[in-house]
């Protein structure tokens, strides 16, 4: 295993810049979810990872070795840089049956008979493929493909794990099972795994740190629970979770707290410790209350029931449009009155 170093990583195609400086470090054993929206580059940067890409600028280093330097044109192709890749369409050898898809890797670094059987077994057992040994990939579920080819990661025991969005093309309740699977697998390896989505779900639900990636750059890199209370920007602010993001219309400090008029109505506001100034608070569900005597008056626009409680878009008097949960259901238009508590603030560039 290993810590994986980016030091302004950049990458362009036909003059387009896919990646933009990207510079963070993935520690040794941590689970790494890339996260962002179609076209961010999330892809791109794992590719680079695996060798399948050359930087166009920086330098990517794994554990002590140098595996790609664009100053030096040093790029070690995938085969040399001992890094799983698991990719979204299985990529499975359909005449092949799942002992020998997974033993396949060994074959090729021309181990002992003995020395393949042994690992080949210990990846089947590890991913619960033992009864399914001797069957061909057609005649397995997708959830059991995936297990294959996560098996077929594991069997070389690889410095890093990379996935890419690998739960696509499962139906949810599969997803939610191969969650728990992955999740089993990096507590039980300690990999270092690296793992693309578009879907927060995934993301949120089994990542140590998301970098939240837009526009070819890591917006912001944090635990899921950060990401989540304390957006460093809009952006990030929008894309993880419900909510609103809304203007400050005006800001007061009194001793180590922080006033502001949001909306119209006074509240006090958390912030990094930093920001002297804010511009923008991310108003989340949990940040509205319902109260007949609500600082905000608005109208239900929208209703959906989301198991045990119901999810509210409610339309403010000035057109700002927010979210609100509550175990009621409220019907389409009518009135209600909110409180604000507690938002967080952040000064958007």
């Amino acid at each position: 295993m290993a810590d994986i170093d980016l030091s302004c990583i950049g990458k362009t195609f036909a003059g387009t810049p896919a990646l933009q400086d990207i510079t963070t470090r993935f520690d040794d054993g941590e689970f790494i979810a890339l996260l962002g929206p179609s076209g961010c580059g999330k892809t791109t940067l794992l590719r680079i990872l695996a060798g399948f890409e050359a930087p166009s600028h920086g330098r990517l280093r794994i554990g002590t070795r140098e595996m790609a330097n664009a100053q030096t044109g040093a790029n070690l192709p995938p085969e040399a840089r001992n890094i799983g890749f698991v990719f979204q369409s299985y990529a499975l050898w359909p005449h092949m049956s799942v002992r020998r898809n997974i033993s396949y890797p060994l074959e090729i670094r021309k181990l002992s008979k003995a020395e393949i059987a042994k690992q080949t077994d210990a990846a089947l057992a590890s991913t619960g493929l033992v009864d399914y040994a001797d069957r061909m990939p057609s005649d397995l579920s997708g959830g059991q493909r995936q297990r294959v080819a996560l098996a077929r990661c594991l069997v070389s025991d690889p410095c890093a794990v990379l996935l890419d969005e690998p739960l696509a093309n499962l139906d949810v309740a599969l997803r939610a099972t191969m969650q728990g699977v992955f999740t089993d697998f990096h507590k039980r390896t300690g990999a270092t795994m690296v793992y693309v989505t578009h879907d927060q779900a995934e993301a949120m639900a089994m990542a140590d740190r998301i970098a939240v990636m837009d526009q070819g750059r890591i917006q912001q890199f944090d635990t899921p629970q950060t990401l989540y209370e304390r957006p460093k920007n809009r952006f990030v602010a929008e894309f993880v979770g419900r909510g609103a993001v809304v203007p400050v219309q005006e800001l007061k400090s009194r001793g180590n707290a922080q006033q502001a008029r949001i909306l119209g109505a006074e509240v006090a506001v958390q912030s990094a410790s930093q920001e002297a100034q804010v511009s923008h608070v991310c108003l989340r569900p949990e940040n509205l209350t319902i109260t007949e005597t609500g600082d905000l008056r608005s109208k239900v626009a929208r209703v959906t029931y989301v198991g045990g409680k119901y999810l509210l878009e409610a339309v403010t008097d000035c057109g700002a449009r927010l979210f609100a949960e509550t175990r009621a259901r409220f019907e389409v238009g009518t009135q209600l009155g909110l409180t604000i508590t507690t938002p967080w603030a952040f000064l958007e560039d």
